[in-house]
């Protein structure tokens, strides 16, 4: 991955954590919850049907019923005509009506609770004779059947309403061969629908029905819709609370894992349990948390990464800094003394042969010192940088110090040093990179031959810890601040800036013992003695078969 995309990668993610944070829903509330608001709609449904039949009731109930009685009539009417019409012995010399005939008038009048006459007119000589053809009937139903005929027969046209001795009737329904009238009987205080018609076959048909009024059923039948509506509306609400929660609950933890995305809690998910609405946006948001944890893993990946390569390009740049103004500054007094002798030279300041022997000897050792402090950087960029390829070898560690010891020790002699090593060491063996160890001991050795002070005394030892060898090399001399015991392995990092320019040391040493033991993968350090200091490196043992 580039270092652009891994830096908008990384400012997405900040952007992604921000938003995160600041994702805190606030708590439901009462009223706009969905839980409450689905109970409210049910109950307001529930009561505007309640309200409905109520109104329904009161206001066409009784209409309804009046046209139901009035089809009743007109069905028994057809009913009759039918079975009258189909009687051969009414029909034929006889005019009576057959058994079967009154069997089927019989059931017509019980399975409607109709009271049901068939009767004929004769004019003779202006007298209006009748005969009650079916049922039986008294002398007083007679007498009822003449008073209706006067009254159907005779009343006038386009009247609707009739006034008789016994109440007012008003005309509900009128077809061609018969009218229905609402008939209000005022001796008994009673609604009756009666039917007067003409059969096919000539004989007339009277037909009543009892009609109650229906203003005290209908306020009887709404106090019931009443009681019974608010029976229905508390057991309702018992099931729709219950319903509200079932349908509410499933939401609810749905919302609570989407907070929880939101804070950046992958680690909830929805138990899908139906194959409903629901169930599929659980299962959504299943997969949702599960691709957000994901590319969230990749965008942290991704900004560990970017800060790494920051870190890496300041640490860089800092060490560019640093190493350009340390090797300006220290190349700064020999260029400037060798430029200075150079100069003298030029102008013969000293014309004998001894005074520029000496200019020339001063040029020579400061060319040297900078040759060298060169070399030692090259040397350190190598290793840092990994170009120096460690090759681990088996050798004598014992071997390498005495002979280092021995070439370091006229060094020690001219600082007026004693140098002690134990010659009585058995051979120790290790793995390691002899070259580069060698450069390790070289360095510590001249490193406590420039700071022995006090007694000047330098000694080495080495010390076994099981499978691993500490090589330990101690000076008298003073101690270095403890906050500065960590700043020895800098480059160019000076203790003693005017002891170490006094014996021309460039900083550069311990810095290279710090690469190499890095780059063999061991470590080394430094401790304070009361009466010195003592460095030390540590190295895999092996032993020979």
């Amino acid at each position: 991955m580039s270092s652009r995309k891994r830096e908008k990668w990384g400012i997405s993610m900040g952007k992604h954590m921000v938003k995160a944070k600041k994702a805190r829903s606030s708590p439901v509330r009462m009223s706009h919850s969905i839980r409450i608001k689905l109970i409210l709609i049910m109950f307001l449904m529930m009561g505007l049907v309640l309200f409905g039949l109520s109104f329904m009731n009161y206001a066409f109930l009784s209409s309804y019923y009046e046209y139901s009685k009035a089809a009743l009539l007109a069905e028994s009417y057809y009913d009759v005509n039918t079975v009258v019409g189909k009687d051969e012995e009414y029909n034929g010399d006889e005019e009576e009506l057959s058994s079967a005939g009154q069997l089927k008038l019989e059931q017509i009048r019980e399975n409607t609770a109709v009271n049901l006459y068939i009767f004929q007119l004769a004019n003779f000589w202006g007298d209006i004779m009748y005969r009650v053809d079916y049922p039986d009937v008294t002398e007083v139903q007679k007498k009822l059947i003449e008073d209706l005929t006067e009254q159907y027969i005779y009343r006038e046209e386009n009247t609707d309403n009739i006034k008789t001795d016994r109440g007012e009737k008003k005309l509900i329904r009128e077809k061609e061969n018969y009218t229905i009238f609402k008939v209000y009987d005022e001796r008994i205080g009673s609604h009756y629908l009666e039917l007067f018609g003409k059969l096919d076959v000539g004989s007339f048909i009277y037909l009543r029905t009892n009609y109650q009024s229906m203003n005290e059923n209908i306020a009887i039948f709404n106090r019931f819709i009443a009681y019974t509506g608010c029976g229905i509306l508390l057991v309702g609400g018992v099931l729709m609370i219950f319903v509200g929660n079932s349908v509410a609950k499933p939401i609810v933890q749905i919302t609570d894992i989407a907070q929880r995305m939101s804070e950046l809690d992958f680690e909830v998910k929805y138990p899908v349990t139906s194959h409903d609405e629901i169930g599929v946006l659980g299962s959504c948001i299943n997969m949702l948390s599960e691709t957000l944890e994901t590319t969230i893993s990749e965008l942290k990946m991704a900004n560990n990464e970017l800060q790494k390569d920051i870190e890496h390009k300041i640490q860089i740049d800092e060490m560019r800094k640093d190493f350009l103004s340390n090797v300006s500054h220290e190349l700064k007094t020999p260029i400037a003394l060798i430029q200075g002798y150079a100069e003298g030279l030029q102008d013969n300041i000293n014309e004998d042969k001894e005074s520029r022997d000496f200019y020339c000897e001063v040029i020579i050792d400061e060319a040297k010192k900078m040759n060298k402090m060169v070399k030692k950087l090259l040397t350190l960029n190598q290793i840092e940088f990994g170009n120096n390829q460690v090759n681990f070898d088996h050798f004598d560690i014992v071997s390498l110090i005495q002979n280092v010891v021995n070439s370091a020790s006229l060094l020690a002699e001219q600082k007026e040093a004693s140098m002690g090593f134990d010659k009585e060491y058995e051979p120790i063996y290790v793995w390691a990179d002899e070259y580069m160890v060698e450069e390790i001991v070289t360095n510590y050795i001249s490193n406590a031959i420039n700071h022995v002070d006090f007694e000047k005394k330098i000694v080495v030892s080495l010390e076994q810890k099981g499978e691993v060898v500490r090589i330990k090399v101690f000076n008298n001399g003073r101690q270095i601040p403890e906050e500065e015991l960590d700043k020895v392995w800098i480059k160019f990092y000076k203790v003693d800036k005017a002891r170490t320019r006094e014996y021309g040391g460039s900083g550069i040493g311990l810095s290279i013992v710090k690469a190499i033991t890095d780059s063999m993968n061991r470590e080394c350090g430094v401790l304070n003695h009361p009466d010195g200091v003592e460095f030390w490196f540590e190295l895999d043992s092996a032993t020979i078969h």
